[in-house]
């Protein structure tokens, strides 16, 4: 089966963001500097605190994410991350934890659709929606 994960650029705050995302999602966060890469020596002193490549993954989740970013990065608003829920509990949790310091532009409710949803930018530029409708079936095949 193929898998689509999100990959996130960052301006040298690619650590602080994937912690932060850590703490908010639970899992797994595996970091690596350019330091600890071989392209290590073929890049400027400044560079080798920066993440390489960094992995998150909480259950079905996988967010991986990077500084190596071109000369001006730009935020945009074209991609969002979708995350659905198994419950109103976590989804009320993630929701209130990811957009501490951001931008809680739409606050969790329930849709038209009856689905409780929100979306959100978090202090790091990201947009995130949120979605858990309690009529579906959410067992994990």
């Amino acid at each position: 089966m193929t898998t689509i994960n999100s990959y996130l650029t960052f301006n040298g705050n690619c650590r602080e963001a994937m912690t932060f995302y850590k703490e908010c999602l639970g899992g797994q966060l595996t970091l690596q500097t350019v330091a600890e890469s071989p392209v290590s020596d073929q890049m400027p002193e400044q560079m080798k605190e920066c993440i390489l490549h960094s992995m998150l993954t909480s259950g079905n989740i996988t967010i991986m994410g990077s500084d190596m970013s071109p000369q001006t990065l730009i935020k945009g608003n074209a991609v969002s991350l979708m995350l659905n829920f198994s419950s109103e509990e976590e989804t009320r949790k993630v929701y209130a934890n990811l957009s501490k310091n951001g931008d809680a532009s739409q606050p969790l409710e329930i849709m038209f659709w009856g689905a409780l949803f929100g979306h959100l930018t978090d202090k790091f530029g990201n947009q995130w929606m949120f979605n858990y409708d309690a009529n579906q079936n959410h067992t994990k095949n």
